[in-house]
């Protein structure tokens, strides 16, 4: 049977790079291709590479799955049984590409950017977006109303592992410990039990969500209302399915969330799908659909929101509603249509709009804009992180300038840390005057990345922007952690930084606009300690360590960056995240904490770029023969 399915594969590839004076002009066997990129960390290695990956594509998703399965194997990647579940869901949906791919192209270069880290990001494709009306031209953002504020409380990236197990080994090769994998790693036959409210080495239990739901409770029943930005389902990212995903975001919505909070605006994540960042566009052909996952969000979310609003989730998982209270429009986006891990994305030609968001969008803030309305802006993923797609960003940041006198601020979190991003009407000279949009970045509830937090804001009753913060924390290290967590008040955004700026910015009706937090980030230039206190912030308190020289520059380029292609990324081969089993029964240690929110074990295969092509030769060899790696296609090795 293999015979024939390569001789119809060499027809199909013979056509799609007939094009003359392009670099795919030299004919070579699959074997010999893979020799001669096996030493060369390039971009033409990788695109190259890309050609043997079509090839095996074209033989079909079972041999594409089975031959990167054993790839991963190989390579040591990952545990073998992660290989196993996380290719088995993830390689179909990149074989559809690969088999749709142009190679070399627009497309290729982004995947080989933003998958393998080997080249540099392309320029972003000109696209201007389509405005039913012009920018007034007397659009500012309102001045504070003084009146007295009201509290509205910021949660995400719960990842609620609800097979985590009391007991079970935290110690364990994965990035998601504290269930029983093996027989040692069991409840009673190990020596790093996990405790009742959860490891760092392991996504949150559900009593520690219940835990930090009774402390909102409990702290802050007069909240206005609860906004929570995506990730619900822990990070087994290999076992997971459509059954346990659905089953995660029902408990969290219809069952944990209703029993404490009163009014609840949602966001999906990246992992509140399966196979994990599997959001296919309205125009992609496939039978691999997501629709389910928007069935179940808008059906849950219907409480909160209304069915109007929850037709507009069902579609692609956004929504826009006016909360009751006051003139705030909640608008809830699906970032994963930019998120570089959906795979689904990588077509032949790229959608500057996938599923017409962006358009909707843009509907709904001038709508808005003619209403009188304040906008909350919520999304999973930041718009300006090293996650999103240079194009966009751009895109979406062309919204945030014309609307930036509607919008009041941003609010996102998938980073898992206590950071946020600044937006400019200039990037080129980033000022407090020329400083337009805040971004809000919350932590996560998961102690994969710190101490588990959410966060309070004191808002504007009538222009709805940020007066301050205040991030609540329960200390892991505590001894009394794990026969009940405290939870205590971490630091104030204002109180840390307000007196420190010139002049001070101390009123308690003061907005945290914009400008007072590019500020904060000068200081941050000019005083090191209290950057240094920022970045400790990070994590809550866990595992702290210094950032100097380079890791400094970055990280506050970072800060001034909600448009991702000025946020000084730096492109590189990803990291393994297989962890060694530690040697000490300490659950504080730092090797190998946490994991990158959805990063896919096919970009981590290629962390060792030589090995992963070498191991690739042996598996094609060992499930397709000889016959496959003697099979002749173009390259543009160089």
């Amino acid at each position: 049977m293999l015979l024939p399915r390569l001789l119809t594969f060499a027809s199909i590839l013979g056509g799609a790079f007939a094009v003359p004076g392009n670099a795919l002009s030299k004919r070579s066997t699959v074997s010999e291709i893979l020799t001669d990129i096996e030493d060369a960390v390039t971009c033409g290695a990788c695109e190259t590479l890309l050609v043997v990956l079509q090839a095996l594509a074209h033989l079909g998703n079972d041999d594409f799955v089975d031959v990167i399965t054993d790839v991963c194997i190989l390579a040591g990647v990952e545990d073998d049984d992660v290989c196993e579940g996380a290719i088995a869901r993830e390689g179909p949906i990149l074989a559809h590409d690969l088999r749709n791919m142009d190679v070399p192209s627009h497309t290729a270069t982004l995947f080989c950017t933003t998958i393998f880290g080997l080249c540099n990001y392309p320029d972003v494709t000109e696209y201007t977006i389509d405005f039913p009306s012009s920018k007034p031209a007397n659009a500012t953002r309102p001045a504070s109303s003084g009146e007295t504020p009201i509290q509205i409380v910021h949660i995400s990236d719960i990842h609620v592992d609800l097979f985590y197990e009391e007991g079970a080994s935290y110690n364990c090769t994965k990035n998601i410990c504290c269930r029983p994998y093996t027989a040692e790693d069991a409840p009673g036959n190990t020596s790093y039990p996990a405790g009742p409210y959860g490891s760092h080495y392991c996504d949150a239990p559900l009593a520690l969500e219940e835990s930090m739901y009774e402390a909102i409770q409990d702290s802050f029943p007069d909240a206005a209302f609860t906004i929570f930005t995506g990730d619900v389902v822990e990070g087994a990212v290999w076992l997971v399915n459509e059954t346990e995903v659905t089953n995660d975001l029902n408990d969290a919505f219809n069952k944990r969330m209703p029993s404490y909070l009163n009014l609840v605006y949602g966001v999906i994540g990246n992992h509140d799908a399966a196979p994990v960042n599997s959001f296919p566009p309205a125009a992609v052909d496939t039978t691999i659909s997501s629709q389910w996952a928007y069935d179940t969000l808008s059906s849950d979310w219907s409480q909160w929101i209304g069915s109007t609003a929850a037709s507009t989730a069902d579609d692609y998982g956004s929504y826009s509603v006016k909360y009751p209270e006051g003139n705030l429009r909640i608008i809830s986006f699906n970032t994963n249509f930019y998120y570089k891990e959906n795979f689904w994305l990588y077509e032949k030609t790229m959608e500057t709009d996938p599923s017409g968001q962006l358009a909707w969008l843009v509907d709904e803030l001038d709508a808005a804009e003619t209403a009188g309305e304040r906008v909350w802006l919520l999304g999973h993923m930041p718009m300006g992180s090293g996650d999103t797609f240079h194009d966009g960003s751009n895109y979406f940041n062309q919204i945030i300038q014309r609307y930036d006198a509607t919008i009041a601020a941003v609010f996102y979190g998938h980073t898992h840390k206590d950071e946020f991003e600044i937006a400019y009407s200039n990037y080129s000279n980033p000022t407090a005057d020329s400083a337009t949009m805040m971004s809000y970045i919350a932590p996560a509830l998961t102690p994969t990345s710190g101490n588990p937090t959410y966060r309070v804001y004191s808002v504007d009753p009538v222009t709805f922007g940020v007066l301050d913060y205040e991030v609540y924390i329960a200390n892991m290290s505590s001894s009394t952690y794990q026969t009940k967590p405290t939870w205590e008040k971490y630091y104030s955004a204002k109180e840390t930084y307000g007196s420190l700026l010139s002049p001070p910015v101390t009123d308690s009706a003061a907005e945290l606009t914009p400008a007072f937090w590019h500020n904060v980030t000068a200081l941050f230039e000019n005083d090191d300690s209290v950057f240094q206190d920022y970045y400790g912030r990070k994590s809550r308190g866990w595992d702290v360590s210094s950032c100097t020289d380079d890791c400094k520059t970055e990280e506050i380029c970072q800060l001034r960056a909600a448009e991702s292609q000025y946020n000084c990324v730096d492109i590189t081969p990803g990291i393994s995240f297989k962890k060694a089993k530690r040697s000490s029964s300490s659950d504080s240690s730092s090797a190998d904490k946490g994991h990158s929110c959805g990063e896919s074990v096919i970009g981590l295969m290629f962390s060792n770029f030589e090995s992963t092509v070498s191991s690739l030769k042996t598996a094609a060899e060992a499930k397709l023969g000889s016959s496959f790696l003697d099979t002749s296609v173009n390259s543009t090795a160089s």
